[in-house]
């Protein structure tokens, strides 16, 4: 008699299998490298999250208000905060005295279980004013939630724009006045947004919290289009800041605010109150079933993961230990294989994975040639593969997660007669249109054209992770530094000089270590180019936390992918 399927069976997708030795020299060898690499993010985020130092936070206290942190930490559910940009500005504005995570604090977090964006001034980093990189940071949160529909708090505590850069933070379209433009935009979508007033809120700054749905204020907080100083030189007026914009008067005489607050925990405990009476909005329509762990320990991806381009590993071994019981339906396995393709879920949800794989891969061309494939590298087979794998997601409301670990396009007078840039147009179109979430994981290299047809940042994924291994540029530092040294000793020697090779030594050296600098997670994620550098062990809790909130969206388009080149 047939077995009926209980729906809510797990489902008898093959499990990934292991052939992994833990006991070998290069696994040990390699768990000391990430283990190392690891460290060091994790104390370099440890100093960004001291804001402008101990002096700056006695100051913020001695005024009886709490640090930016301090105020998320009672905002939301006890661990849930999942921090956003921590890197950004990091080793920017070094002239001025830096501005660690940009001088704003934003990340995802949990009140009463709901899922909210933050974004929270750091008032110890100059006063919470803005940097350029400060209006990128918090536009980059707002367009988090507005792709999302998360609701939004802010809580407010800044000087306005940092003067000496305003050139740079006033007039574009990703500058200070695109925030309030989300402001209006995120109402207008539905999109619940909170402010909390919580010190200084001044000039401009003042439209975010009065475009939010709800607007708290505390006691010695100012809300003012300018200040009494500069009133004073416009008008002639004398008038106390408390008179001209504190919280009395703005709760008793100009109706700006609509809760007026002792303190700040006061203002958070409100906050949380409002919060836990919302009703709640239709889901989205992606699938998720009860979450179940990995098969495999995620703490071996540290020895699996190998940054040599000289020894491949498995990315199935990796994959086996992040997605739901190590269970992976893979998508025609035997055509283009350093590419992965195939459904499987990860913290409850169903998605799509496409996968660099570094293996080496024999393969057969349409002419019966055997050849061997590298590892990272997308071939026609691969692009074509991964252009329909990505279509059939979209047609049946899968999610895509891409992991980077990628070389680039294949060239060569073989890859060129097989059509490698039609394939890769197709892979870039689908990827493109793609109406379905999509996250981005930066495991290793992401060069070139690589990175944009694994879903690179140009191609609005969600979200952008990477672990402290990604290397992030149009090609690699060793392929860089030997085609920039070229092309100079070209120039050098068209005008009578010739080089010693200790010169060109030199040379190749500066340049490389100049392009190595840029082409590390930091320096990316200091620019927000990568939202979050991530623990290899996190990589599932993120992927997790990211589907989360794409949950809340439900709005899916139609899927179009216009002329596609075949």
């Amino acid at each position: 008699m047939a077995h009926r399927i209980d729906p809510g069976e797990p489902p008898n997708s093959p499990v990934l299998e292991s052939h992994l030795d833990p006991t070998s020299a290069r696994f040990e060898a390699n768990m000391r490298f990430m283990a190392d690499v690891v460290s060091q993010v994790h104390n370099e985020e440890e100093t960004i999250r001291e804001g402008g130092g101990a002096k700056a936070i006695e100051n913020q206290h001695s005024k009886g208000r709490l640090t930016a942190r301090e105020r998320i930490n009672l905002l939301v559910d006890s661990g849930t905060f999942f921090e956003l940009g921590a890197y950004a500005a990091h080793g920017m504005y070094e002239e001025w005295g830096g501005a660690p995570a940009a001088g704003v604090v934003t990340g995802l977090g949990r009140i009463y279980t709901r899922l909210v964006m933050i974004i929270a001034n750091d008032a110890t980093v100059k006063a919470g004013a803005f940097f350029p990189m400060t209006a990128k940071k918090v536009i980059r949160a707002q367009n988090i939630a507005i792709e999302n529909r998360i609701p939004t708090v802010y809580l407010v505590d800044s000087a306005g724009v940092f003067l000496p850069l305003q050139e740079d933070v006033f007039p574009d379209t990703d500058d200070f006045g695109r925030v309030f433009r989300n402001n209006a935009v995120m109402s207008a979508l539905g999109i619940s947004q909170i402010a909390a007033i919580m010190g200084m809120c001044v000039a401009g700054g003042g439209y975010l919290p009065v475009m939010c749905d709800h607007v708290l204020m505390t006691d010695g907080s100012g809300l003012f289009l300018a200040g009494p100083a500069l009133v004073q030189a416009a008008i002639g007026q004398k008038i106390s800041a408390e008179e001209l914009g504190g919280a009395a008067m703005h709760s008793a005489i100009s109706g700006t605010v609509d809760f007026h607050e002792p303190n700040d925990e006061a203002c958070l405990a409100r906050i949380r109150a409002i919060v836990e009476k919302w009703g709640y909005r239709r889901q989205s329509p992606w699938d998720r079933r009860k979450p179940v762990a990995p098969a495999l320990p995620a703490e071996e991806i540290y020895g699996i993961y190998d940054s040599s381009p000289a020894r491949p590993y498995d990315m199935k071994e990796i994959l086996a230990r992040i997605v739901d019981g190590g269970r992976f339906d893979e998508y025609k396995p035997e055509y283009g294989k350093t590419l992965i393709c195939g459904y499987a879920r990860i913290g409850g949800f169903a998605l799509g994975i496409v996968a660099n794989q570094k293996l080496h891969a024999h393969a057969v061309d349409h002419e019966g040639h055997k050849r061997v494939e590298f590892g990272g590298v997308i071939y026609t087979e691969s692009a074509e593969k991964a252009a329909r794998f990505i279509m059939d997601c979209n047609q049946n409301l899968v999610p895509l997660v891409f992991f980077h670990d990628v070389n680039g396009f294949m060239v060569g007078r073989d890859a060129e007669w097989s059509g490698i840039i039609k394939a890769g147009a197709k892979m870039v179109n689908a990827v493109s249109n793609s109406v379905v979430p999509k996250i981005t994981v930066i495991v290793g290299g992401s060069f070139g054209a690589g990175h944009y047809a694994m879903c690179g940042k140009a191609y609005d994924p969600r979200f952008v992770f990477a672990w402290p291994t990604a290397r992030y540029a149009v090609m690699s530092g060793d392929s860089a530094a030997g085609t920039l040294v070229e092309i100079k000793i070209k120039q050098l020697e068209r005008s009578g000089r010739k080089l010693s090779e200790e010169e060109r030594k030199e040379l190749f050296e500066s340049v490389k270590r100049t392009y190595d600098e840029q082409t590390d997670p930091r320096y990316g994620a200091a620019r927000l180019w990568i939202d979050k550098i991530i623990d290899p062990v996190e990589t599932r809790d993120a992927i997790t936390q990211a589907l989360e909130a794409a949950a809340l969206n439900p709005d899916v388009p139609e899927f179009k992918v216009g002329v596609l080149q075949t």
